[in-house]
């Protein structure tokens, strides 16, 4: 059975050979075992609730629970932005009109800013590729808004994503050699490695400090302005199943998008309830996403349920792979 459990500090190996298999752009996911390992140990932290609820960083483990095999990451920060700025493009319309020569133009700017200060951003959803297409992506999704729904309290009533941009056949991005590269002087893979390595005053330092009109720009980086990533195609349309809409920003880096929605209206958040939990044969029901009710020692499975008044009835394996007992507090939504 795939179980999305916390991660810690003995899951480094594993993080790394999914952050190698993510690829290129995958800022999320570093190739860099000082920054992996402080992100485990502070998502161990996180989830034992021994740091404030702000700096949590909630990261997550796709295990095949019959093996312990580790098959997918994904996070929640509960807030971006306080510690240190969190910059993005926003896309603007400038309009410029002429009575003289009775001429109206609206063009279109990018414009520096950090704007999402205190909210909750999920990310660093990757699946190992043999598993794409069989439901395990959206498993892992959904986790992430079960651990939200689970306790609401600790996290940012706007909710946001940051999907990875478009990079060419030749594994280049266009919107950085046509726009950030031209501010940052940098190759791609030390830029985007001092995102998370250091403090990130260096982006402010060389950020352009006026609107970028776009029709200035070479049309392959102006395509790719807001253009997802051919491998996170999958990731938007579960995100945009959720409740997810395009914000008008983008990456400085890349030109991704960056998506938000309302955390209270969240499907997941929506249809969620809380059971007591029962334990019994479920042979003939359906099945629904699962979840423990506490941030605390948190898992979530897919599996069979039946609803019975108050009580969820689940299967005994079911029950052992979320590390529940009969009468413990249980939470479904909608498969």
């Amino acid at each position: 059975m795939l179980v999305v459990r916390p991660a810690g500090p003995a899951d480094l190996i594993a993080l790394k050979e999914l952050a190698v298999l993510s690829g290129r752009g995958f800022t999320s996911l570093p190739e860099n075992d000082d920054v992996l390992a402080e992100r485990l140990a502070l998502a161990e932290e996180s989830f034992a609730g021994t740091v404030a609820p702000a700096e949590a960083w909630y990261t997550l483990m796709l295990e095949e629970s019959d093996t312990g095999e580790v098959l997918g990451v994904a996070g929640v920060r509960a807030a971006v932005g306080l510690t240190r700025p969190h910059f993005s493009f926003r896309i603007v319309t400038l309009a410029q009109y002429s009575p003289a020569a009775r001429t109206r133009f609206d063009h279109q700017a990018l414009v520096l800013v950090n704007e999402c200060g205190g909210w909750t951003e999920v990310g660093s959803l990757f699946v190992h590729p043999r598993l794409r297409g069989d439901g395990a992506g959206s498993l892992l999704a959904r986790a992430r808004y079960m651990l939200i729904g689970a306790e609401p309290i600790r996290f940012s009533h706007t909710v946001m994503a940051e999907l990875r941009g478009w990079f060419d056949a030749d594994d280049t991005s266009p919107f950085w050699e046509g726009v950030s590269s031209k501010f940052y002087r940098l190759p791609f893979e030390q830029a985007d490695h001092m995102v998370t390595a250091t403090d990130g005053q260096f982006i402010l330092d060389l950020a352009p400090r006026h609107p970028i009109y776009v029709e200035l720009i070479d049309r392959a980086a102006s395509d790719a302005i807001g253009r997802v990533h051919r491998d996170g195609e999958a990731a938007l349309a579960l995100l945009e199943r959720e409740g997810f809409e395009r914000s008008g920003l983008v990456d400085i880096f890349d030109g991704g998008p960056t998506v938000t929605c309302a955390r209270d209206t969240l499907a997941t958040v929506r249809s969620g309830r809380t059971f007591r939990l029962a334990v019994g044969e479920v042979a003939d029901a359906a099945p629904a996403l699962l979840s423990t009710a506490a941030v605390v020692d948190f898992r979530a499975a897919r599996a069979p349920a039946r609803a019975d008044g108050a009580a969820l009835v689940i299967a005994p394996a079911t029950a052992d792979a979320l590390r529940l007992r009969e009468g413990d507090l249980i939470r479904m939504s909608a498969p």
